[in-house]
């Protein structure tokens, strides 16, 4: 079936009063038919799933687009819903072909969602599950921004539908996708808003709509321990740690939650988490930061934390912010940091920065960042420019990892 989308639709906000069904899981998508009257509940499964695939499947932004369903049945949906995304304040388009989007879900409650392309063989969603962060990690811009409150299911799936929309990826396709990884690396802790973030894979996930694999879904976490398992057994999804220090004292300072969650106790909970093995990997990720965590003893003491666990080790350079008072290691600090980590059996790419030009690197994000002074952009230009192209043609040479993670 050949589906014209008009997507002028899905740059317009949800009209005020009207929920949308497009977010929903299927169980919510059959209790909202029901508490409308617009179904019996004997049948209310089946006609959600054929709303399922109109939504999750085709995209489609009109009611009037579900061409097998009846007309009385279209003009009472479109009495008492909308399939209208959130608005999109801002989209941006790096200089490498990664696409950032400012997402207002409400007034006030603003966040950023970034697609990065041509990441392997793949192209990678990086959504947000909160507006701002709690956890203040020192070298993080997303850190700065306070906590607004948790995104919902609806909110987190939609930032894929939204981008799928920029990019045209309906009707979905298991060929020539572009958006092929989902990692929830964006703002905000993903484990505080775990209901969510599980309701949101479910509909990410399910193969008769956006149909993105469990496999290739990955969460971040900056440790938060007692979720970790319950991510695991919940989701299935992969799993990604926020690391950055191989001892308590300088992750106290990096990232504070390990005030709360000790190394030694981060550690046993990703040794619990389910299906853990060489072919479901964990990923370390480790920003490197200029005479603060890069030296050699460091990446021999990260190995020896890590053994015994099927792991992968993201090596991540600093990405610059007005206000920060890091730098990032020099490249052959960085390549010496890999070498050690890869002579000991490990994985560990060094991942190119994408998207600095606009803030949409690794730790930049901030839904404030639309309202940066001109100056403040200009600064951020030049910081990105400084990376010589011998050092970007390394980071290419070492690869990034199909998931981003």
């Amino acid at each position: 079936m050949t589906i014209a989308l008009d997507l002028s639709a899905a740059n317009r906000p949800a009209p005020a009063g009207k929920p949308s069904l497009a977010g929903m899981t299927r169980a919510q998508l059959r209790e909202a038919l029901i508490e409308a009257g617009l179904v019996e509940e004997k049948k209310a499964k089946m006609r959600a799933d054929q709303l399922w695939r109109w939504i999750y499947h085709y995209g489609v932004t009109e009611f009037e687009a579900m061409t097998n369903v009846s007309k009385v049945l279209r003009a009472e949906l479109e009495a008492r819903f909308t399939l209208a995304r959130p608005e999109v304040v801002e989209r941006q388009i790096s200089r490498d072909g990664t696409r950032k989007y400012l997402i207002r879900f409400a007034p006030g409650v603003e966040a950023e969602t970034v697609f990065i392309p041509s990441v392997g063989k793949s192209g990678a969603l990086c959504v947000s599950s909160q507006v701002g962060c709690t956890l203040n990690c020192t070298f993080c811009h997303t850190g700065t921004q306070k906590l607004v409150r948790n995104l919902t299911a609806a909110e987190i799936a939609a930032q894929v539908m939204i981008a799928r929309d920029d990019l045209g990826e309906w009707p979905t396709s298991n060929e020539d996708r572009q958006i092929t990884n989902i990692v929830f690396m964006g703002m905000g802790e993903p484990l505080y808003n775990l209901d969510h973030v599980a309701d949101a894979i479910d509909v990410i996930s399910d193969g008769d709509g956006i149909s993105i694999g469990r496999r290739r879904i990955t969460v971040s976490t900056s440790g938060v321990v007692p979720k970790i398992p319950e991510l695991g057994e919940r989701t299935r999804a992969m799993l990604a740690i926020s690391l950055h220090a191989t001892n308590d004292a300088l992750r106290d300072e990096l990232v504070p939650i390990n005030k709360r969650y000790p190394i030694a106790d981060l550690l046993d909970a990703i040794r619990a988490y389910p299906d853990l093995s060489n072919a479901k990997r964990v990923t370390f990720e480790y920003v490197m930061l200029k005479g603060v965590n890069d030296s050699p003893a460091e990446a021999k003491e990260l190995v020896r934390l890590l053994q015994g666990i099927p792991s992968k080790i993201n090596l991540i350079p600093f990405n610059p912010w007005p206000g920060s008072n890091y730098e990032c290691s020099d490249w052959e600090t960085i390549e010496r940091f890999a070498e050690i980590v890869n002579r000991a059996g490990y994985a560990s790419p060094i991942r190119t920065p994408r998207g600095r030009d606009i803030l949409a690197a690794c730790g930049q994000l901030k839904s404030e960042s639309e309202k940066m002074r001109a100056s403040e952009r200009r600064a951020l230009e030049r910081a990105a420019q400084n990376a010589s192209p011998a050092e970007t043609a390394k980071a290419h040479l070492y690869g990034e990892g199909a998931n981003l993670a």
